[in-house]
C-alpha cells in the first residue's frame, strides 16, 4: 500500500540563469543588475512547464473546478446528500437526477462534489506531512554528517515497516478518523521522500556558493534555507503533485473495505464499494464516481509530470528537416554580410578535410540570437583558435559545428560545408554519421565526459567498436594503441582504471583518445586545458601539436589563453558579443591587431609584452560583454571602447584587414594602424559610457 517513491530529475541549473551565451552564473550576480534570486527563477520555470504541457493545464482545470463546485456545493447541488428519491432507486441519467441514483436513491452527483473536500483535503494533509517532514529531516542531514547516520537508520526502519499493517493499527486506536489515519500515512511516506531529497541536498551542500556562505558567517540554517531549500523546490513541487494522487487512491481503498468517513458521510471510495455490489444489475453506478476518481488521479499526474520534465525536455536540439531545408536554400540564395570574409567560389569543388563556416547565426527557437554572422575557414591540417571573453558565444559556435546546441537553441542561418555538405541543415541521422567519425569533440571538463560508472578501458573499446565496427578483442589493441598515441606509459593498468582514478591530465588525454577512436579530420577542443595546471597544460598542447602534425587532422580550438593561440593556432577568430570581430592568421593578429578589442586582450595579458616592456599597469576593459538581449544596433564594443565615436553607431561589415586574409569589423582600423594607437590603461569615463548608450537607444528609436 504504501508506494515506492522514485526521484525527479532537477536541472543542473536550478540555482542559475542561463547568460544566453553558453554561460550560467548565479542568480542575481554578475549580471550587471539585480536577479530575481533562485526561488523566483525556479518559480517561473515551474509556471512555464505547467502551462506549457496541454495534459497539466487540463489537470489544472479539473482540479480547481472540482475544489470549487465542492467548496459551493451547499449552494447548488439540488439534493442533500441524505435526501432519498425511493422512486428512483439504482436509476441512470435522468432529468431529475443527472449521474443517476444509488441503490438507497441519492443522488450520485450531489454525494460525488460533497465528498470532493474532504477526499482533496485529507490527501493534501498527507502531501504536507509526507514531504515536508521528508524535505526538513534530509536538510538536517545534509548539513552535518553527526545527524545524518541516526537520520538514515531511522527512516531504514520505516521503509521495512509494513505500512497496511500499521495504518490498520492507527484504525484499531483512533477509529476511522481520516485526518489522522493520512497523517500517519504521510509520516510513513516521509521516509521515501528523504532518500529522494539527501542526495540532492548533500550535492547542494557541496557547492561553492555554500562554502562562500560559511566563510561569510552565515549559520547552518541559513545556509539550508537560503542556498539548499530553493535547489530543491523544483522536486518537492513534483514529489507533492505525486503523494497527493498517491494519497486520495490509498485513501479511496481504505474507505473501499469499510475504513473510510462514518456513513452516511459520503465517499469516493465507499460509493465504489457500493456500486461494485451492484456490478451486474445496475452497471452504471460505477461508473460516475469510478470517472471522476480516475480523472482527478490523472489530473495530479499530469501536473507532476510537466514539473518533473527538463525545461525544453520534449524539444529537439535541432529544428525540423522542412526549416533546415528552407533555412539552406535561403543562405545559399541571399548575400550574407559576410561575404568579406575569405571563401570558396560556389562552384569550388568540396576539399576533404576542410571546412568553410559562411554567415552562421545561432539563436533561441523563435527568440533571442546567440551569435550571428560568423564566418571562418579551416584548411585540413590546420588549427583554427577562437578567443574572446566569456559570453561571446564562442561555445556555442563550437557546438553548432557537431548539431550538440542546448535544447530549445539552434542554427537560425547560414552554413556549415563541411566535405560538401552543409551540416547546418542536417538532419540528425545525417549528423549523427559524422559525429566521432569525421568531426570528434574534446570537452572542457574531461571529468564529465567520462562515465564514473565504467572503466576507461570499457568506455574506450566500446567507442572504438561502435565507430569502426571490430571485433573485442582487435578493439582493445586499438584501444592500448590510443592511449599509448596519447602519452599515457601504462596504457594496459589504465584501461582497468574508473575515472575517479586517474589525475586531471590522464582524464584529459582518456579524453582525447576518446575523441580519436572514430579516426576523425577534425577536433573541436572546447578549452581543453583550462582546468590542468601549467605543466600539464604544455603536455597537452604538445600532444595536439603532434597528432596534427603526425595525422592531417584539423582542430578548432576554444580557448580564452592567448598564450595558446600563439603556441599552436596557425589562424584566430576574435569574437565579441556573438560576432567575429577580426580574423586571420596568428602572427598577423597578434602582431598587428587592428580591432581595438583585440588590441585591449593583448594589452591585458601579461604574457603578451615582454619584461622590457612591461607596463607599470596592465590595461584593463571597462564594463562586461552585453547580454544578447542588449546588443546594440552599431558596433557591439562601443560602450567599452576607446576610440568609439559617432560613425560607430551604424552597424559595422566585416573588410579586409588589409594583411593577407585577414578581415576585420572596425570603421576605424585604418585610422588606428595608420595613427599606430594602442590601448591605454586607463578605464572608459563611466560617463562616456552612458553617452554612447544614450547616442545608440536615440538612433534605434529614428531608425525607420
Amino acid at each position: 500500500m504504501i508506494p515506492s517513491i522514485a526521484p525527479a530529475p532537477v536541472p543542473a541549473t536550478a540555482n542559475a540563469e542561463d547568460t544566453g551565451t553558453g554561460e550560467a552564473t548565479p542568480a542575481g550576480t554578475a549580471t550587471g543588475r539585480p536577479g530575481p534570486g533562485p526561488k523566483a527563477a525556479v518559480g517561473r520555470i515551474q509556471a512555464h512547464r505547467l502551462f506549457a504541457a496541454p495534459g497539466a493545464v487540463a489537470g489544472v482545470l479539473w482540479l480547481a473546478a472540482l475544489v470549487l463546485a465542492s467548496l459551493t456545493a451547499p449552494w447548488w447541488l439540488p439534493y442533500k446528500t441524505e435526501d432519498q428519491d425511493f422512486a428512483a432507486i439504482l436509476s441512470g441519467p435522468t432529468a431529475a437526477h443527472w449521474l443517476g441514483t444509488d441503490e438507497l436513491g441519492r443522488d450520485l452527483l450531489s454525494r460525488i462534489f460533497a465528498a470532493a473536500a474532504g477526499t482533496l483535503g485529507t490527501s493534501l494533509i498527507t502531501v504536507i506531512v509526507g514531504v515536508g517532514l521528508g524535505t526538513v529531516l534530509a536538510m538536517v542531514a545534509a548539513a552535518g554528517k553527526r545527524t545524518e547516520g541516526p537520520i538514515s537508520r531511522v527512516t531504514e526502519v520505516m521503509m521495512s515497516l509494513p505500512g497496511t499493517v500499521i495504518i490498520l493499527a492507527v484504525i484499531g486506536a483512533v477509529g476511522t478518523n481520516i485526518p489522522v489515519v493520512m497523517a500517519i500515512l504521510g509520516v510513513l511516506i516521509s521516509a521515501g521522500i528523504y532518500r529522494v531529497m539527501l542526495g540532492q541536498a548533500t550535492a547542494l551542500q557541496s557547492q561553492l556558493y555554500v562554502d562562500a556562505a560559511k566563510v561569510d558567517g552565515v549559520s547552518t540554517l541559513g545556509i539550508s534555507l537560503r542556498h539548499v531549500l530553493p535547489g530543491l523546490n523544483n522536486t518537492i513541487v513534483v514529489q507533492s503533485a505525486l503523494i497527493f494522487a498517491v494519497g486520495m487512491l490509498i485513501q479511496a481503498g481504505l474507505a473501499f473495505i469499510g475504513f473510510g468517513p462514518p456513513i452516511p458521510q459520503p465517499s469516493w471510495g465507499g460509493m465504489i464499494q457500493g456500486a461494485s455490489q451492484h456490478v451486474y444489475d445496475a452497471p452504471w453506478l460505477m461508473v460516475p464516481t469510478g470517472a471522476v476518481l480516475a480523472l482527478t488521479v490523472l489530473a495530479a499526474n499530469a501536473i507532476g509530470n510537466a514539473l518533473g520534465k527538463a525545461p525544453n525536455a520534449a524539444a529537439s536540439h535541432l529544428p525540423s528537416a522542412a526549416d533546415r531545408r528552407r533555412r539552406a536554400a535561403a543562405s545559399a540564395a541571399a548575400p550574407s554580410t559576410a561575404a568579406a570574409a575569405p571563401s570558396a567560389a560556389p562552384d569550388e569543388p568540396a576539399t576533404a578535410g576542410r571546412l568553410s563556416v559562411r554567415g552562421l547565426s545561432v539563436g533561441v527557437d523563435g527568440g533571442t540570437p546567440l551569435v550571428t554572422e560568423v564566418s571562418f575557414d579551416v584548411e585540413q591540417g590546420t588549427v583554427l583558435g577562437l578567443v574572446g571573453e566569456s559570453g561571446c558565444g564562442k561555445t556555442m559556435t563550437a557546438l553548432s559545428l557537431l548539431g550538440l546546441l542546448p535544447s530549445g537553441v539552434s542554427a537560425s542561418g547560414g552554413q556549415i560545408l563541411w566535405n560538401g555538405r552543409n551540416l547546418a541543415a542536417a538532419t540528425e541521422n545525417e549528423l549523427a554519421g559524422v559525429r566521432g567519425r569525421e568531426i570528434a569533440l574534446i570537452s572542457q571538463e574531461p571529468m564529465r565526459a567520462l562515465d564514473p560508472m565504467f572503466t576507461v578501458g570499457y568506455q574506450l573499446v566500446s567507442a572504438i567498436r561502435r565507430l569502426r565496427s571490430m571485433g573485442k578483442a582487435e578493439a582493445r589493441t586499438e584501444a592500448l594503441g590510443l592511449l599509448e598515441k596519447v602519452g599515457i606509459v601504462d596504457a594496459a593498468r589504465i584501461l582497468t582504471t574508473y575515472p575517479h582514478q586517474i589525475s586531471g591530465g590522464m582524464a584529459q588525454r582518456v579524453a582525447i583518445a576518446l575523441a580519436l577512436a572514430g579516426r576523425p579530420r577534425l577536433l573541436v577542443a572546447d578549452e581543453p586545458t583550462t582546468a590542468l595546471d601549467v605543466t600539464v597544460q604544455a603536455e597537452i598542447l604538445s600532444l595536439l601539436r603532434a597528432l596534427v602534425k603526425d595525422t592531417g587532422m584539423s582542430v578548432v580550438m576554444v580557448t580564452h589563453d592567448l598564450g595558446v593561440v600563439a603556441d599552436i593556432c596557425d589562424t584566430v577568430a576574435v569574437m565579441y558579443a556573438g560576432q567575429v570581430v577580426e580574423s586571420g592568421r596568428t602572427a598577423n593578429i597578434l602582431d598587428n591587431p587592428r580591432h581595438p578589442y583585440t588590441l585591449a586582450l593583448l594589452a591585458a595579458d601579461p604574457h603578451a609584452n615582454t619584461a622590457e616592456d612591461m607596463p607599470v599597469r596592465l590595461a584593463t576593459i571597462n564594463g562586461q560583454v552585453p547580454q544578447p538581449k542588449d546588443w546594440p544596433g552599431g558596433c557591439r564594443f562601443m560602450a567599452r571602447c576607446q576610440f568609439a565615436g559617432s560613425a560607430c553607431m551604424a552597424p559595422v561589415p566585416l573588410v579586409p584587414s588589409g594583411s593577407d586574409d585577414g578581415v576585420v569589423r572596425c570603421v576605424k582600423a585604418d585610422e588606428l594602424a595608420v595613427e599606430g594607437l594602442a590601448w591605454v590603461a586607463t578605464e572608459v569615463p563611466a560617463h562616456r559610457v552612458l553617452d554612447i548608450l544614450e547616442m545608440d537607444s536615440r538612433v534605434k528609436k529614428d531608425r525607420p
